[in-house]
């Protein structure tokens, strides 16, 4: 069982967790992995890009505490099982998941290419890869019996149909990864294992750059926030779904999204 907190006071820190990030070198994974790492967390970054995942982890180094980043594609088991193994290795314990990674692709289906590359490589980051992290850092939490958090990423696409931008694979991947998370909420409940989803919507991100220029005003005005969304904002997000301040949350989808869906 998850004790509750006592009082407010610490209950949003993170001081000696460790937290893992898949795609956190960038956009939304790297405000989440500031966000963490303001708070306390120590942080192993997960990504393809070990450029990027360079400048992510220098960026880091103001907040004190122990970054480090490691290559992986979480669409290849193999190479998963490998990279946690590494993590392992040098964190000991991970107490945060943040299934963070996730292509996009803009086409519909009819005109994808025979083999349906498009579909089968976004479902297999953003739906796969998700399984993937939670199945081989699932495992450790549950033998270390020490608890956890592990936070989904999906979209505020797993609900409605964007019609300015035909987005099957990206939509579906999201929704099956929300129903995901439910089932290893229930699952994982009894090794006091949490399982929360954050469905973001427009955000200044990576995925922002495939929004035609001309789409942006009729975005904005149909959300009652008016304005796009920040990565940080949903690090404060995943800071409360990894801290004590929400030990009774598990099983839920919280949407970040300006309200756009009210319009929908």
């Amino acid at each position: 069982m998850i004790e509750p907190i006592k009082n407010i006071k610490n209950a949003f820190e993170l001081t000696g967790k460790n937290a893992l990030i898949t795609g956190g070198n960038r956009g939304l994974g790297f405000g989440i992995a500031a966000a963490m790492a303001e708070s306390g967390a120590n942080i192993a970054i997960l990504c393809r890009d070990t450029s990027k995942a360079a400048e992510a982890i220098s960026a880091l180094k103001k907040f004190d505490g122990k970054y480090e980043s490691f290559s992986c594609d979480v669409s290849d088991l193999k190479d998963v099982r490998k990279s946690v193994r590494e993590v392992y290795n040098s964190f000991s314990n991970i107490d945060i998941l943040v299934n963070n990674a996730g292509i996009s692709c803009v086409s519909e289906l009819l005109d994808m290419d025979e083999e349906l590359s498009d579909w089968y490589n976004v479902v297999n980051v953003d739906l796969n890869g998700t399984v993937h992290m939670t199945y081989e850092v699932g495992k450790r939490m549950r033998d270390a019996g020490k608890g956890g958090s592990i936070i989904n990423i999906t979209s505020n696409a797993a609900f409605i149909v964007n019609k300015s931008q035909a987005m099957s694979p990206y939509s579906s991947a999201k929704a099956a990864a929300n129903h995901f998370t439910r089932c290893m909420a229930v699952e994982l409940g009894k090794y006091d294992i949490r399982v929360n989803a954050i469905a973001p919507g427009f955000t200044n991100s990576e995925l922002s750059k495939h929004i035609p220029e001309d789409q942006f005003d009729y975005i904005i005005n149909q959300m009652p926030a008016r304005r796009f969304g920040e990565p940080i904002e949903v690090g404060a997000m995943a800071v409360y779904l990894a801290s004590q301040a929400s030990a009774q949350v598990t099983g839920t989808v919280q949407v970040i999204d300006g309200g756009y869906m009210l319009s929908c």
